[in-house]
């Protein structure tokens, strides 16, 4: 009987050495992948993929060494890779790939817009071509204003504050910038409006009829 049985029941403390290595290869491996960690969070599937597979692997971690009455620093490390896949913000877009996905050229500070009734809330200013668009911090378009309809972009201070005003058509959007950087915030705004906002035409006198 006692030839028979599995070596690794006969000498639990060899197998709680390895399960004590693999934890800490995993971790290792844990610090290593962080920078991809980070990138893969801008991408809400494969963050949420992350996630699943971050608190799979610590669940088995964790029940293992429990079952096999073998060593506790698995479990904790376990514990601590369930607990984090839990509480773990959702995916954070960014701000160059949703440029990119917008086909934006510029991104800038929009200070503070309210989209009509609603409260104001902080917005960024991706300027593109042809259109402006006005996002939220989670990246949710309030506002689309077309580029070859601009007419006028401008800074100006409003009592202890410093606001944009953008005309295209007949609309207006004001937008709001507060502290200390109020003026600079607005007015790289405002240039980089003009920078991508068509040139009047110039309007050319009327010729007089021949023999007036």
């Amino acid at each position: 009987m006692s030839a028979a049985s599995n070596p690794a029941l006969s000498n639990p403390e060899g197998f709680g050495k390895r399960l004590r290595h693999l934890a800490v290869g995993v971790l290792f491996a844990f610090v290593l992948l962080i920078p991809k960690i980070l990138h893969a969070r801008r991408n809400p599937r494969s963050w949420l993929l992350f996630r699943i597979f971050l608190g799979v692997t610590g669940a088995a971690l964790v029940v293992l060494p429990i079952g096999l009455g073998t060593s506790f620093v698995p479990a904790i490390v376990g514990l601590t890779m369930f607990v984090s896949a839990i509480l773990l913000p959702p995916a954070k877009p960014d701000a160059d790939d949703k440029a990119r996905q917008l086909g934006a050229l510029v991104v800038v500070n929009g200070g503070r817009f309210q989209p009509g009734n609603a409260p104001s809330a902080a917005v960024k200013l991706f300027v593109g071509a042809e259109i402006v668009w006005v996002l939220d911090r989670r990246f949710q378009p309030l506002l689309e204003i077309p580029v070859g309809e601009i007419t006028a972009a401008c800074a100006e201070q409003s009592e202890e504050s410093w606001r944009l005003l953008i005309t295209w058509a007949s609309h207006t959007a004001e937008f709001s910038y507060g502290g200390i950087f109020a003026e600079h915030l607005a007015r790289v705004a405002e240039t980089t409006i003009r920078s991508v906002m068509r040139p009047a035409l110039p309007v050319l006198p009327q010729r007089r009829a021949a023999g007036a």
